[in-house]
């Protein structure tokens, strides 16, 4: 019987190890962290042989202005330079983006490794403030959220870029939008 419990305890402490040896591989933003401007943002024409389907669901700030005529562009990837790219996710006759809403949208795109940077781009006068982002990777299974908790600066890019460390070629190249 005492051979039992330590054979039961060492499984249970190499579960544990290895849970811990796979979250650290997987990429989580960090809660304390802040999105950035990016000045300059190379959109990629990533030409992949797959598509991919992902949720993406972002929630409108409570703090935000009533609604949003500003157009917002959303642009999400991996480390390894596959990026999904939408101009306008917006669309003032849905109602989408207003205050204190969650708004979902499907879309498709080239597939990727799990996302490490996300980047909101918000062009007009309105103002806009995002609580937070999560994207969902149908093909990963798995999502990942990031908080913004901010307004969306007008005329850049704003966002996460956690690839540091994944690849050397990740994000934020010469090309403004």
């Amino acid at each position: 019987m005492e051979s039992f419990k330590k054979a039961t305890i060492s499984l249970y402490f190499l579960l544990v190890l290895f849970g811990f040896s796979e979250s650290s591989r997987s990429i989580l933003p960090h809660p304390q962290s802040k999105p950035q401007p990016l000045q300059s943002f190379k959109i990629n024409n990533t030409q992949n042989a797959r598509s991919c389907s992902y949720t993406v669901t972002i929630k409108t700030s409570c703090g935000s202005p009533v609604y949003t005529r500003d157009q917002i562009s959303i642009a999400f990837g991996d480390a390894y330079g596959n990026q999904v790219y939408i101009p306008r996710i917006d669309d003032p006759s849905s109602r989408a983006f207003e205050r204190c809403s969650t708004d979902k949208y499907e879309l498709n795109g080239p597939c990727t490794y799990p996302i490490c940077y996300v980047y909101l781009y918000r062009r007009g006068y309105d103002g806009w403030v995002v609580d937070k982002v999560t994207i969902y990777s149908y093909s990963l299974r798995r999502s990942v959220t990031y908080n913004y908790r901010a307004m969306i600066p007008n005329d850049v890019w704003f966002g996460f870029n956690l690839c540091s460390g994944y690849h050397d070629e990740a994000v934020g190249s010469t090309a403004a939008m």
